[in-house]
């Protein structure tokens, strides 16, 4: 703008000067050839009336003078000239300036030099003896007159436009000044010009509007990021080159890459269904995909983004279904395992009761098979009990209410009842510790402990020993069970918790027992929000630990 402002100013500056100066070399020529013809008639009245009164030879006393003085007759012929010899001048009768003198009294005219650098001003007077008085001079035509100023006027023009430059430039600053000056934080405190209030007004206005819609973009963003970044599930945006527009910390994090790799998130990881999902969703398709990085699982669910028909980029929800499928498995592998335990002292039950329905069965015989079918009866009443517990803590349907329970108190009474047990294998209860309070359910707490001290005595070495330890501090209670026995294989700790795992199968046979034990331990401290440690060393024994916070 403030060149704009410059080159208009130095532009106007220079022709208002160019116009000046046509327009006063007019004005005045004109002006300056009037007067040559005023004084021509002066003089040529004067002359007239010098020659009527002295005769033509007064002519003569003007042969110096800058002006041509010409006598000529009525019929044209000259009788006397300043300039030339009357005998080699031919008729005038036919110049302009002497026709009009013969019909007017008075006549004018004008004639150009071949060069048309001069030209001639002619005035002719009529005399009372019908001749005719012409007056003549030469005067420079205004072609002429510029060619000759040429230089004065170039540098009049020189100086005009240096002063224009000069003055344009500081006007033009002073112009913008004000301007580039303007507060357009606050727009209404500037008022440079009049003329710019209604755009200040305009601004300020806009101003409002623009930081209402940023503000509210900032919510729209913050909620965004708020909704994105508490999802499990993994976010990410990309365009149609697959570069991450935006994502969250969930996708990182189930991708398992840092955020200084997110840039090439999905370039780190070039699993060929992910990537294939994406280019289905930038094609225009919704798709869904299976992802399988490690030991974890995940499905894709893959969306175009369209803008006017056209898809610009893709969105991708992660999900982790990892947990979904391990449950999905452990449901098929305890209904296997329920359905193999309940076949098999059914299976004994069957034949027994099959040999005693023949007949002929000595009494000795019915007496073994009625406790073997008793003993199989049993099982199978315990095993319908324990899934029975588990699928109680499962769906934490138990009908209690919490109350305040000792675990002391409660595991010396559980010692009580499993001494006789132990000790037909000279094994040793060993309680340790002081009265700890818990808040839970009774039922399910002595369940628990009941389950870790009957493992212990099953799973111990023959005058082995069991110590039940209780210990608190200012952040949890815990509840230790530490046996002598045969341990567990560090491959095999984390499936022990498993309904029906086994460590050792031939052995779990000969002890008897469900293999939920651990199982109901587990749902049981969950049930609690208490958490379990295993330590365990074979042939030296295990420790598993109940810790309760409070």
């Amino acid at each position: 703008m403030n060149k704009k402002i410059f080159r208009s100013s130095v532009l106007v500056a220079t022709l208002v000067l160019l116009s000046s100066i046509v327009l006063i070399m007019g004005i005045l020529f004109q002006y300056f050839e009037m007067q040559i013809q005023n004084e021509l008639e002066s003089e040529a009245g004067y002359i007239a009336y010098a020659v009527e009164n002295q005769g033509a030879e007064y002519i003569s006393n003007f042969t110096n003078s800058n002006k041509r003085i010409t006598l000529i007759a009525s019929n044209g012929a000259v009788l006397a000239d300043t300039s030339a010899d009357t005998s080699e001048l031919d008729d005038h009768s036919n110049r302009e300036e002497v026709v009009g003198a013969l019909k007017s009294g008075k006549g004018t005219s004008i004639r150009y030099s071949n060069t048309l650098a001069e030209k001639t001003v002619y005035f002719a007077l009529k005399m009372n003896d019908g001749n005719i008085l012409r007056v003549s001079t030469t005067q420079y035509t205004v072609a002429a007159i510029i060619m000759s100023l040429i230089q004065p006027m170039l540098i009049v023009l020189v100086i005009a436009f240096v002063l224009s430059f000069v003055l344009s430039q500081k006007i033009s600053k002073s112009i913008i000044r004000p301007i580039n000056e303007l507060d357009l934080d606050n727009p209404s405190n500037n008022e440079p010009y009049d003329e710019l209030a209604p755009l200040m007004t305009k601004i300020a206005k806009q101003k409002k509007t623009i930081e209402r819609q940023i503000k509210e973009a900032e919510k729209k963003q913050e909620e965004f990021r708020l909704i994105t970044e508490n999802m499990k599930e993994g976010f990410i945006v990309v365009d149609r080159q697959i570069n991450p527009l935006t994502y969250n910390r969930s996708a990182l994090k189930l991708l398992g890459i840092s955020k200084e790799q997110a840039g090439d998130m999905l370039t780190t990881n070039n699993d060929s269904n992910l990537v294939s999902a994406i280019e289905k969703a930038l094609g225009g398709e919704r798709e869904k995909s299976d992802l399988t990085l490690g030991d974890s699982h995940y499905r894709l669910i893959v969306n175009p983004v369209l803008q006017d028909d056209e898809v610009i980029g893709a969105v991708i929800i992660i999900i982790d279904v990892t947990e979904s499928l391990q449950r999905e498995q452990l449901r098929r592998e305890f209904t296997s395992n329920v359905s193999h335990e309940l076949k098999t002292p059914l299976t004994s039950i069957s034949g027994f009761a099959e040999i005693m329905k023949a007949g002929n069965t000595p009494a000795s015989v019915v007496t073994d098979f009625s406790s073997s079918i008793y003993d199989e009866a049993q099982r199978l009443i315990n095993l319908v009990n324990d899934i029975i517990k588990i699928s109680e803590l499962d769906e934490k349907s138990v009908q209690t209410e919490s109350e305040e329970v000792d675990l002391y108190t409660l595991s010396a009474d559980i010692i009580n009842r499993l001494t006789p047990i132990a000790d037909r294998q000279g094994i040793t209860f060993n309680l340790i510790g002081e009265s700890t309070i818990v808040t839970g359910t009774e039922k399910i707490l002595e369940e628990m402990i009941y389950n870790l001290c009957d493992n212990a005595i099953k799973y111990n070495k023959p005058d082995g020993t069991i110590d039940v330890i209780l210990t608190e501090s200012n952040r949890y209670m815990k509840l230790t069970v530490r046996d002598t026995g045969i341990g567990i294989p560090q491959s095999e700790q984390e499936r022990v918790f498993e309904r029906f795992y086994r460590v050792d199968k031939s052995h779990s046979k000969e002890i008897g027992g469900t293999g939920l034990g651990l199982s109901i331990v587990k749902h049981a401290a969950i049930y609690h929000n208490a958490e379990i440690e295993l330590k365990s060393t074979l042939n030296i024994g295990t420790s598993i630990t109940v810790i309760f916070k409070k």
